[in-house]
């Protein structure tokens, strides 16, 4: 079994990469403090696999080396690896309240495995066998692999052949037998700096005379060529400053960067699609699948939290028991739960694929991510009607420890007997932070764009509609010829 512990993962991250933050390159990126929240994140992902008590739900044995693996590098075998899988993104959720930053590279994974078999059978390339190996390489180190998909697609009214820029599609420059030169970008990367490797896919299904987009490979982050500027989040700045309690969640963090390939090079044996367009765009379709089955997950485990803290700020406040508060509580729970029974809908409905692996139920996968394009941002509306306007008014912190006016906030911010000013900052911050702050960067925004934006997932809705045979059980009971 080879699963590293927290501090393995923070000395495997220190290298050499280059990385641009408020137009500044930035050394030691681990020690940065904007950064480091989100290292922390990572972090709890090795100490739960590494606790017995989460064992089962964080590790699995691999199908490719028969060890003891983390989830994260896992290829589903069953349906209930798929359960596992949303149980998983839910209990982090818990524990961090933020995104951890794996599920690209995770969902990507299992989505290439697939796809490379395919290919292989049609067209006799060796994308699987290559892929399989780059894999057990990934397991048995025990590494963190991004993601990467969304380019910057230039002007969204022209295919990437028709494009001004020719770089705003990722595409490759040149092909020898030794590998491949590719030149673009990848944007709203979560999770980039801290991996070790990351997968790269194109962003939609191309067509003929495109096939230079139709690129997927794995790359280490650090690789010569790579460009990484780190991107901002709202109130980002605040953890430069002193005061944990302006921060909100002060231990853990997201992160999105801004990536650049500038004619970077891929060996041979990690590239995993090289023109083989009409692949293109079932392994976006299998990605987003896979992503949007694990926003089931995620984003109910952030929101277990948000609802914690709402009903504590409710006590803070000697509301718990007014009924009106204990409706929006039942509100925001029913609504999370239904999030959470799609995860686990379509996960119990999947099915294997040629190559062996389990893939999700793709209609509700969709229905799925539809939902939390829209169910969080009530929750976070509700979330805000409870804890009152001073989550967006409180003086700072600085302003409590003052020796002049500090006695007179403790004064005016004292409410139930026995609490103290400090934990009612600390859970007011907190749900600024969820709802406004950086955090919701990952919970509000992120649920709406992450993983498509929602007209994507209604586009997928009525492909998986099954239209015709709805149409022919109104007709059969009719008898309608």
């Amino acid at each position: 079994m080879v699963l590293k512990t927290p501090e393995e993962y923070l000395e495997s991250i220190k290298r050499p990469v280059n990385l641009y933050l408020f137009g500044e390159k930035i050394q030691d990126f681990w020690n940065h403090p904007i950064i480091k929240p989100s290292i922390n994140t990572v972090k709890k992902i090795y100490e739960l696999a590494q606790d017995p008590n989460y064992q089962e739900i964080m590790t699995a044995r691999s199908h490719l080396t028969g060890e003891i693996i983390n989830r994260f590098t896992h290829i589903h075998q069953s349906t209930e690896d798929l359960i596992k899988k949303v149980n998983m993104l839910r209990l982090l959720g818990q524990h961090t309240a933020c995104c951890f930053q794996r599920c690209v590279g995770f969902d990507a994974a299992n989505a290439l495995y697939s796809v490379t078999f395919e290919m292989d059978k049609k067209f006799g390339t060796d994308y699987h066998e290559r892929f399989k190996k780059y894999w057990s390489e990934v397991q048995a180190q025990d590494l963190m692999v991004g993601g990467a998909m969304t380019d910057p697609k230039g002007d969204r009214s022209k295919r990437p052949i028709e494009q001004p820029n020719p770089d705003a599609y990722l595409h490759v420059v040149e092909d020898s037998e030794d590998g491949i030169v590719v030149r673009g970008a990848k944007i709203h990367q979560t999770g980039f700096l801290n991996s070790h490797r990351a997968i790269i896919m194109p962003t939609l299904a191309l067509r003929p005379g495109e096939e230079k987009y139709a690129v997927s490979f794995g790359v280490d982050t650090n690789e010569k060529g790579i460009i990484m500027i780190y991107g901002r989040q709202s109130c980002d700045t605040r953890k430069l400053e002193k005061n944990p309690l302006d921060i909100g969640n002060y231990k853990y963090g997201g992160q999105e960067i801004f990536v650049i390939f500038d004619d970077v090079f891929v060996p041979k044996e990690h590239v995993f699609m090289n023109g083989e367009i009409e692949f293109s765009g079932e392994l976006v379709n299998r990605f987003a699948g896979f992503h949007r089955q694990s926003y089931g997950g995620c984003k109910v485990g952030v929101g277990d939290v948000l609802i914690g803290a709402t009903a504590l700020a409710a006590e803070f406040n000697g509301v718990q028991n007014a009924s009106h508060v204990r409706d929006k509580l039942i509100e925001m729970t029913h609504l999370n739960e239904t999030l959470f029974s799609c995860g686990i809908a379509c996960s119990s409905l999947g099915f294997p694929r040629q190559a062996g692996n389990y893939e999700m139920n793709m209609l509700l996968a969709n229905v799925c991510k539809q939902n939390v394009t829209r169910f969080p941002y009530e929750i976070a509306r509700l979330a805000e009607d409870i804890a009152g306007g001073l989550i967006c008014t409180m003086p700072s912190e600085a302003d409590l420890r003052s020796n002049e006016i500090g006695p007179l906030l403790e004064k005016y911010l004292s409410t139930c007997e026995n609490l103290s000013p400090e934990d009612r900052y600390k859970i007011l911050r907190f749900i600024e932070n969820l709802t406004m702050g950086v955090a919701s960067v990952s919970y509000r925004t992120e649920s709406m764009h992450g993983a498509g934006s929602p007209q994507a997932q209604r586009i997928m809705i009525y492909r998986e509609s099954k239209l015709g045979e709805k149409k022919q059980f109104a007709k059969d009971i009719l008898d309608i010829d």
